[in-house]
């Protein structure tokens, strides 16, 4: 008997006992290959010593102090690694335990700067449907899942949603991708207009979609328009990495691959990479000195803000990475996947579309492959592939309401950087078993 609400209560849990390099391992033994990242965090696996030893000196050195009082080495040091690494612009951080915490914070901030400027109207918020961005309240309320949001809509603030730039099913078929990327991104400046300009105060984007499509990036061209449309209603532009951040996609923020500078970007998953709960929201210099230069400061925290153990362990962490040529490795096994998966579904009838950004790749499937008819939601497709997975010891992150937030499948990939081919194959090989174990009980 267990004491914990979990997520599921109705479904029996392995227990985790230890961790062995891209591998978890449970209470009788069993190792399952972790694919997913657990949620896109264990980008560094689940036994780097060098992270486990930093994090132990920082306890034995202070765990924690209140940053009311005091700033501490760790985070000041992780900090000035992450600003020097960021995008052109980028110059502050405000460190939190995780990507909730870093989305409400990212929208706060964005609130206090108008304010501090006189433009106190500007409240408004602009984000897309089939997002996903936290579950706090506020995070919950920009979030555009309405799976997620059904039983808590009586709690949320309003929040404009528009489509997401989402080309295999918003794509026309006579229509490049470049101008699907215009199209989708004059959605924005229709509803800036509808609102009024005057009272919005920020567009807010996941750079890669991650939990609610599936790996989703953007079509060519799009970020760089809706960075123009931001600019030229003088609204903040505010990017959610917090599962396509920190190396995921194959550089170290995934909008260096779309050519834009946001004025706020969040991370959180891969900053630590689990060994502790941290999270980030990093700002520009404008924002930065229009808070700061106020009497009141940033109107906003949480307890273990700038935690030392925890910026400790985040700093040995993005170490690691550039020390081991991780996001190399990132980048060239992104690829093995990518190749691998399209070479095994390529005929494949209920297999959609296979689409991402290093080795963060979503899997959508479906029905009908021609029409792109999603499987109906009762049929629990995504839960049951789940499922099919652990059974043969791998680790994957389905999701369901992909197609329109209530129907449709995915399956999201996000395993360690630290992967090798090995594990590319044992990955495609289960994956496969475990779809086609599924869609077998959907049409028995």
């Amino acid at each position: 008997m267990t004491r914990i609400l979990h997520r599921q209560t109705r479904i029996p849990l392995p227990v985790a006992v230890a961790g062995e390099g891209p591998y978890v391992i449970d209470s009788v033994g069993r190792r399952y290959l972790d694919a997913s990242g657990g949620a896109a965090v264990s980008c560094l696996g689940h036994s780097h010593r060098s992270v486990i030893e930093a994090i132990k000196a920082q306890l034995d050195a202070l765990p924690y102090a209140h940053t009311s009082f005091f700033t501490n080495e760790p985070a000041e040091a992780l900090a000035e690694h992450l600003t020097q690494r960021a995008p052109a612009g980028i110059s502050h951080v405000y460190f939190v335990s995780g990507g909730s915490e870093a989305n409400e914070t990212a929208f706060k901030l964005a609130r206090q700067y108008f304010w501090n400027r006189g433009e106190r109207e500007r409240s408004r918020i602009i984000a897309r449907r089939q997002s996903y961005h936290g579950n706090t309240l506020g995070a919950l309320a920009v979030g555009g899942n309405a799976g997620r949001r059904a039983v808590y809509e009586p709690l949320l603030i309003e929040v404009s949603h528009i489509e997401p730039c989402y080309a295999y099913r918003h794509r026309r078929d006579d229509e490049s991708e470049g101008a699907y990327g215009e199209r989708a991104a004059a959605a924005l400046e229709a509803e800036i207009l509808r609102l009024g300009p005057g009272t919005v105060m920020a567009f807010v984007a996941e750079t890669v979609v991650g939990a609610t499509l599936g790996a989703v990036p953007a079509a060519p061209g799009y970020f760089r328009r809706i960075r123009e449309i931001c600019d030229r209603y003088g609204i903040l532009l505010i990017l959610d990495e917090v599962m396509s951040g920190m190396g995921r996609t194959g550089t170290l923020f995934a909008c260096e691959q779309d050519g834009v500078t946001p004025d706020i970007v969040t991370c959180a998953k891969g900053l630590g990479a689990g060994y502790q709960p941290i999270g980030a929201c990093l700002m520009s210099s404008t924002i930065y000195d229009t808070i700061a230069l106020s009497p009141e400061g940033f109107q906003h925290g949480f307890t273990y803000i700038g935690h030392a153990s925890a910026c400790a362990g985040a700093l040995a962490v993005q170490r690691a990475i550039e020390a081991e040529g991780l996001l190399d490795n990132c980048r060239k096994q992104g690829i093995r996947l990518a190749e691998a998966l399209g070479q095994r579904f390529a005929q494949h009838a209920h297999v959609g579309d296979i689409r991402g950004r290093g080795l963060f790749i979503g899997v959508e499937l479906v029905a009908d492959r021609e029409t792109k008819q999603p499987f109906a939601a009762q049929d629990r497709l995504n839960t049951r592939v789940k499922a099919k997975a652990m059974e043969a010891g791998l680790m994957c992150y389905p999701a369901g309401g992909t197609a329109d937030g209530v129907s449709g499948d995915h399956i999201l990939l996000a395993p360690p950087f630290i992967i090798a081919a090995s594990h590319v194959e044992e990955i495609v090989d289960k994956l496969a078993a475990a779809i086609d174990g599924a869609i077998a009980e959907v049409r028995a």
